[in-house]
């Protein structure tokens, strides 16, 4: 090429970005103001959860529910009550295709979670989706695929990483150092009342408004079970139990304070022992984690839903001190201390009892705005739910489970 048709190659070249700059520029203002203005949501999934959220979305005056969806009529129903003026659906993709929307909250079971995700990523949608992301190990990297290329904030709702408390803990005694190397990340969730859940009497026959061929999905027909469908997280085909439903939270907050989010390996045992009611997840369950160099250290998940033993938290172990956490407040108790040094309780937020999740949803609503990365970004919540899944996997495959953690993937036998 010579020098005058580079020049003229160079101009044209220029006057091409600039355009495009400006166009982006211009739609991104133009996002920018609409998410002043008001963000227009709906919700895909209408049970207790999903509602929940909804509401903590609700608090804010910019945010304008605009439809609900929900393979379960009455749950559409009790949904609008809530957000006067929402519409209703049964198929989540008409509500994709037919409604003015900048973002869709996701709380279905979480066998639709990364299916629903990524068709909405892909329709230009925001997306704020209950843990874990995933119902398989698989699935992560295609519903971080479709959120990078179509440039859309994705939030997974690992609320602690919001959490003030959680935050503040992280800089006084990670970032720091002061709690030394940590070599054990000792998790426990006791007594989970929602994976007890027992069907009302008004769903032992399918209800007229009910599909249920819609709920199943993408998993394996099965015919209309009650308990199927209102105690689904007892059910492997459905998610994974009490370790990608609880343990994906406190492996969160694990890599949240290491830094660490990959592990190396996995053995996890554990079994149906008590309630034989024909559930698939294990009622009693144990994960053990290795976290490779440098600076290696495992991390445990300890859970048990017999009756007569509650309550869950996590503690991190060093060669300084060690640091107990819950949702509530903080410890920190030196080497060889038997009361704590410190005690920081969590966050109070006017209005709400859910203060972790209300401060998730405002870093949601705040990154509409600005485009920034969530604090609970879609790679952040596959490595979580992929780190749970790696301990299921080694339940259902009765053998260690070894991970390529440069590939992320699972080492053959």
């Amino acid at each position: 090429m010579d020098s005058n048709s580079r020049r003229d190659f160079l101009r044209s070249t220029t006057r091409a970005v600039s355009t495009s700059a400006v166009a982006l520029s211009a739609a991104s203002y133009a996002r920018v103001q609409g998410a002043n203005d008001r963000i227009n949501l709906g919700l895909i999934g209408a049970g207790d959860r999903g509602t929940h959220v909804m509401g903590e979305f609700q608090h804010r005056p910019e945010v304008q529910v605009v439809a609900v969806c929900d393979a379960f009529g009455q749950r559409v129903d009790a949904a609008r009550q809530k957000a006067p003026g929402a519409a209703g659906f049964a198929d989540y993709r008409k509500l994709l295709e037919t409604t003015p929307l900048d973002a869709v909250l996701i709380a279905t079971p979480d066998h639709w979670h990364s299916r629903i995700a990524i068709e909405a990523l892909n329709a230009g949608k925001d997306v704020y989706v209950e843990k874990p992301l995933t119902r398989t190990i698989e699935e992560g990297p295609l519903v971080v695929k479709a959120a990078r290329e179509n440039n859309r904030v994705c939030q997974v709702g690992m609320q602690q990483r919001s959490g003030k408390h959680y935050l503040q803990a992280k800089e006084k005694y990670f970032d720091t150092g002061k709690l030394g190397s940590v070599t054990l990340a000792r998790t426990w969730w006791y007594g989970n009342s929602w994976h007890l859940r027992k069907a009302p009497a008004s769903l032992k026959t399918q209800p007229a408004d009910l599909d249920w061929t819609r709920f199943v999905g993408p998993i394996k027909w099965r015919d209309y079970d009650p308990q199927q469908f209102y105690n689904w997280r007892a059910y492997l085909d459905f998610g994974g139990g009490q370790v990608t439903d609880l343990f994906t939270h406190w492996i969160d907050v694990v890599h949240l304070f290491t830094g660490r989010d990959i592990p190396s390996a996995a053995t996890g045992i554990g079994g149906v022992y008590h309630y034989r009611d024909g559930r698939t997840a294990p009622d009693t369950i144990n994960v053990l984690l290795e976290y490779p160099e440098p600076n290696p250290f495992t991390a445990t998940f300890e859970a048990t839903l017999v009756p007569g033993i509650k309550g869950e938290a996590l503690e991190m172990c060093g060669t300084e001190g060690r640091l107990w956490i819950d949702r509530s407040r903080y410890e920190y108790y030196p080497v060889n201390a038997k009361e704590p040094a410190e005690v920081v309780k969590a966050e109070v937020i006017e209005g709400t009892r859910d203060p972790l999740t209300q401060s998730h949803v405002n870093n949601f609503l705040q990154c509409l705005k600005d485009r920034r990365r969530p604090n609970g970004d879609v790679l952040i919540g596959h490595r979580s739910a992929q780190a749970s899944h790696l301990g299921n996997l080694s339940y259902v495959q009765r053998r260690r489970i070894d991970f390529d953690v440069t590939r992320e993937e699972i080492l053959p036998l």
